[in-house]
């Protein structure tokens, strides 16, 4: 009797030892108090300007019938998408600059990647529907309102969300499938994919595949789409003998060309690479551009070399500035 009871404790002894985690801890950057308030403003400005910029941008779409067409409807819908990107990530981040306490719930965490990675997914789906409407706008622009009516691009926005939803849904089922029983401080700013599998006491080879070959299907996918509508753009560029019709082209497209070179870049070296060159700290800083600098940075990549948005702008800073007269 007393061999059977030594060798139930042998069994009992393990699993009295495991603690599954239901609270992380967002290690962020530096526990130094200066930089922590500095890095606090200065990401504070970003927010307030990603919000101001992007939703100042749909308020234009929305307000000038000049810009009632499917490319600024686009627009508009990257530029909502970018605020709620940066609204995922953001404000908890700021909490934690001057909070004593970091933690994050296990579903708040679950949460939270599951927005970052729709967002983010729908994104790139977003810039990809994008490069086909510049083209089909470029190839016949006097049919352009005709061959994109809102039976075509209502359904590749709603396509672009559902693939995000589909493709965050995996890898967050994924994820938080696996045992987190050896550490709960996750070395980042928030719930990101890899920081977690870095501190999963499971078996996390699944999931890396799981990362590459999704992130890297998503990304050759529309990254190809865009290459070939702007293969195509770039054909009736040649054949144009208006040397005013050619910079008009490259204007529009520029813009989108960048944004698209920009986040693209990121993402890639972020996710498609083995996991055995994941560095946290600096990952942490690449993650960030593109969840917090870049939906700043679209509202200026987008407008600086828009002539329509530029003058819808104009206009509306003219209309208040004559209303703030009459008023007075």
């Amino acid at each position: 009797m007393s061999a059977l009871q030594s060798d139930l404790e042998l069994y009992t002894i393990p699993l009295k030892n495991v603690t599954e985690i239901t609270t992380f801890i967002l290690m962020g950057f530096t526990d130094n108090i200066d930089l922590k308030v500095s890095l606090f403003l200065l990401f504070l400005a970003i927010y307030l300007f990603t919000l101001i910029g992007n939703l100042g941008l749909v308020v234009l779409v929305i307000g000038d019938s000049r810009l009632h067409n499917p490319m600024y409807y686009f627009l508009s819908v990257l530029s909502i998408l970018d605020a709620c990107y940066s609204s995922v990530v953001t404000p908890k981040m700021l909490v934690n600059f001057l909070a004593v306490n970091k933690a994050i719930s296990f579903l708040g965490c679950a949460i939270q990647m599951f927005l970052s990675v729709t967002f983010g997914t729908t994104e790139c789906f977003l810039l990809a529907a994008m490069a086909f409407d510049r083209y089909v706008a470029i190839y016949k622009p006097l049919l352009y309102s005709v061959s994109m009516p809102r039976r075509v691009y209502v359904p590749l926005i709603i396509a672009s969300y559902i693939g995000g939803i589909l493709h965050a849904t995996v890898h967050t089922v994924a994820t938080f499938s696996l045992s987190f029983c050896a550490s709960n401080e996750i070395r980042h700013v928030f719930c990101d994919i890899p920081p977690l599998l870095a501190i999963s006491c499971s078996d996390t080879h699944i999931n890396q595949l799981l990362l590459f070959y999704f992130v890297g299907f998503i990304e050759l996918t529309t990254i190809l789409i865009v290459l070939i509508s702007y293969g195509f753009i770039l054909l009736v560029i040649l054949k144009m003998r208006s040397a005013e019709g050619r910079r008009k082209v490259f204007s529009t497209c520029g813009s989108h060309l960048t944004g698209v070179s920009v986040y693209h870049g990121t993402i890639l070296f972020m996710y498609v690479r083995p996991s055995s060159s994941y560095a946290l700290d600096h990952d942490m800083i690449v993650s960030l551009f593109y969840t917090v600098v870049i939906p700043m940075l679209n509202p200026i990549i987008y407008s600086l070399r828009n002539k329509d948005v530029k003058e819808a702008m104009k206009k509306l800073l003219e209309r208040n500035w004559f209303l703030s007269k009459v008023h007075f």
